[in-house]
C-alpha cells in the first residue's frame, strides 16, 4: 500500500471513528410523568395525539386531557436533519431542543409513556445505562422508589441528568403533585441521601426577565459552546435554594432580579455527583419552542424569549452534561491546566494513590470526594512540581480527584480495591 492511500485510509477510519463516537452519545427525553399532560406538551415528537384519561387512585376518580403520545424514535429520521433544519421537523414543544441536539451529533429518543426508568436491567433496551443524558422536563407523577434508584445510580456512574421544573400549583394531570414537589420527593427521600445534588426547588410563582448572572469567566454554561448567555425570562416559574453542605460543588448562575447571587434565588444551577452532573432549570417555558400540540398553550420560549438567549443556555447545559473525558473533564469552572497533565496512578491502587504533575503548579489545591460527593481527603500546597508525587492512603471505593491551580483546573477518577 502507498503512504498516500494509508493516509487515506487512516483519515478514512478516523472520520469513522468521530461518527461512531457522535453516535454513541445519546439523549432520552422522558415521556413516562405525563409530560404531555393538560396544558403542556414536553415531547420532542408525537405523530399521535388523543384525549386520555388519567386516573387518581387516591380519590378515586380521574380527569381527562389530551395527549401527545411520544414514540421512541422520533420521525422523520434522524439522518435527514442538516444544518438548516427547523424545529418544525419533528411535532412537539421540545422538538426544536431536539433537533438542535441532533445538530450536533447527538441522538435523541423518547422514552414512552409505557417506557420504564431502569439502570442495570439488560432486559429493558431502553436502560439508562444506555444514554448520556436523560432530560425530564416538568414531571407530572411521582417517582417510584425504584425508578429513584436508577436516577441516582444513573448519574453516580457518570450520567448527565437535565432537572426541569415548573411554578409551584403546575399540577398538569390532576394527580395533587406537580413538578417542583415531584422533584423535591425524589432529592429528598432516594436510595443515597437527602438531597444529594444539594437543591432545593421552591414552592414559588414568579415572572420575570434577568439579567443577573453570576459565572466565572470560565463557566460552560453562561460562556458556552453555543454562545454567552445574558438574560433568561421566566414565564411562571420557581426558584432553587442550594446547599453547599449537601454537594459542594453546587452551584447557581442565573438569580432573580434584585437579589445577590448565592445559595438562595437560584434560576438556574448545576453540581456534579458522583462521575455523574445535574443540571436544574425553574421553569418549563424556556424549553418550549411554540409547536406541539395546539390543544395546549404555546409559547415560542426557546427562540423568542430573552432575545434567543434561551436557546444558548439550554444547550450549552446539554453539552456540558453530554461532555465527557478519560482523564480530565473540562466543564462548569472548570479549564484546561495549560500544559500540565495531572497523572493518577497506580489505577485502580491497592490502597495508596499518587498525583503527579507534567509541569509545575502554582497555588494548588488537591480535593479528593467520594461517589456520594462527600470531600474525604484534602491537600493545599504553593506549588506541586513537576516530577514530585502526592500520596493519600484511602479505603476500597471510588473516588474523583479535582485539582485546582493557578494553571486552571483538572478532574480525574480513580478507583481503589
Amino acid at each position: 500500500m502507498s503512504r498516500n492511500i494509508l493516509k487515506v485510509a487512516i483519515f478514512s477510519i478516523g472520520l469513522l471513528c468521530v461518527k461512531q463516537a457522535q453516535s454513541q452519545t445519546k439523549i432520552l427525553f422522558d415521556a413516562t410523568k405525563a409530560e404531555s399532560a393538560g396544558n403542556a406538551d414536553w415531547v420532542i415528537d408525537a405523530d399521535v395525539r388523543n384525549i386520555d384519561w388519567y386516573p387518581n387512585a387516591l380519590i378515586g376518580t380521574g380527569s381527562f386531557y389530551t395527549a401527545s403520545n411520544a414514540q421512541q424514535i422520533p420521525t422523520p429520521a434522524q439522518s435527514g436533519i442538516t444544518a438548516a433544519t427547523t424545529e418544525f421537523y419533528w411535532s412537539g414543544g421540545l422538538s426544536a431542543w431536539a433537533v438542535d441536539c441532533a445538530k450536533k451529533g447527538y441522538t435523541v429518543e423518547s422514552l414512552p409513556y409505557n417506557g420504564q426508568i431502569t439502570y442495570g436491567n439488560t432486559g429493558n433496551p431502553q436502560d439508562l445505562s444506555n444514554y448520556k443524558v436523560y432530560v425530564i422536563d416538568e414531571p407530572n407523577i411521582k417517582f417510584t422508589s425504584a425508578e429513584k434508584t436508577a436516577i441516582m445510580q444513573f448519574v453516580q456512574n457518570g450520567g448527565g441528568l437535565f432537572m426541569v421544573a415548573d411554578h409551584n400549583v403546575s399540577d398538569r394531570n390532576g394527580d395533587g403533585w406537580d413538578s417542583p414537589h415531584i422533584w423535591n420527593d425524589l432529592l429528598a427521600t432516594n436510595s443515597v441521601q437527602p438531597y444529594p445534588f444539594g437543591i432545593y426547588f421552591d414552592t414559588v410563582d414568579f415572572s420575570q426577565t434577568t439579567t443577573n448572572i453570576s459565572a466565572t469567566a470560565g463557566d460552560s454554561i453562561i460562556y458556552g459552546p453555543m454562545g454567552t448567555v445574558t438574560k433568561a425570562q421566566w414565564s411562571g416559574g420557581t426558584t432553587m435554594t442550594l446547599n453547599p453542605a449537601q454537594n459542594s460543588s453546587v452551584k447557581g448562575v442565573i438569580f432573580k432580579t434584585g437579589t445577590t447571587p448565592g445559595n438562595t434565588n437560584a434560576m438556574v444551577a448545576y453540581a456534579r455527583y458522583g462521575a455523574g452532573k445535574v443540571a436544574a432549570l425553574g421553569d418549563s417555558s424556556p424549553t418550549d419552542d411554540g409547536t406541539g400540540n395546539p390543544a395546549c398553550t404555546l409559547y415560542p420560549g426557546y427562540f423568542g424569549d430573552a432575545a434567543g438567549n434561551h436557546q444558548l443556555l439550554i444547550m450549552n447545559m446539554t453539552i456540558w452534561l453530554a461532555t465527557t473525558g478519560s482523564a480530565s473533564h473540562v466543564g462548569i469552572g472548570d479549564v484546561n491546566g495549560g500544559s500540565a497533565t495531572i497523572n493518577v496512578f497506580p489505577n485502580p491502587s491497592t490502597g495508596v494513590i499518587n498525583l503527579s504533575t507534567s509541569s509545575q503548579l502554582t497555588n494548588t489545591s488537591i480535593n479528593i470526594y467520594n461517589f456520594a460527593g462527600q470531600l474525604v481527603a484534602t491537600q493545599k500546597m504553593s506549588e506541586f512540581a513537576s516530577g514530585n508525587n502526592q500520596s493519600f492512603s484511602l479505603p476500597a471505593g471510588a473516588y474523583i480527584v479535582k485539582v485546582q491551580s493557578n494553571e486552571g483546573l483538572q478532574t480525574s477518577r480513580f478507583t481503589v480495591y
